[in-house]
């Protein structure tokens, strides 16, 4: 079983500035940080970012000497291409998008409800990039 307080899974999300980041999430999506530990020189080691459950680690690319440290890298560094996005459910997709909207988000995909028919479900979605080019997904159920 994962450590207690710690979900199944947890994602790791590579940023360039990883305390504007914190930051930024913090206002924009309603993170807390549950814990950062500091480095040398500025750096963070490692970080707790907590939504509802949900756990996201944030940290300064490179440095630890670990092997594939150097491929880690932000959407930044890549022209804004990524390889994953991140989903969360809210309790209200249409409030979330204004709170990450007036905190600068860029909306990519405006709040919009998708039905999947009688019997699947409809969720309505939107989503949202992040300063570094993170692409961020956030869904409230409507219909289950």
């Amino acid at each position: 079983p994962p450590p207690r307080g710690w979900p199944r899974m947890s994602v790791s999300v590579h940023y360039e500035d990883p305390r504007a980041a914190i930051a930024w999430l913090q206002k924009a999506f309603g993170f807390e940080a549950e814990l950062v530990v500091p480095g040398q020189n500025g750096r963070i080691e490692h970080s707790q970012l907590v939504l509802d459950g949900a756990l996201v680690m944030v940290n300064s690319l490179g440095g630890r000497g670990r092997p594939g440290e150097d491929l880690k890298v932000s959407p930044k560094a890549l022209g804004g291409k990524v390889t994953s996005s991140l989903m969360f459910y809210v309790d209200d997709a249409d409030a979330h998008c204004a709170r990450a909207r007036a905190a600068g988000a860029t909306i990519a995909v405006e709040p919009t409800t998708s039905d999947y028919g009688a019997e699947f479900w409809a969720d309505r979605s939107y989503e949202a990039v992040d300063p570094e080019g993170h692409r961020w997904w956030f869904v409230q159920r409507v219909r289950g």
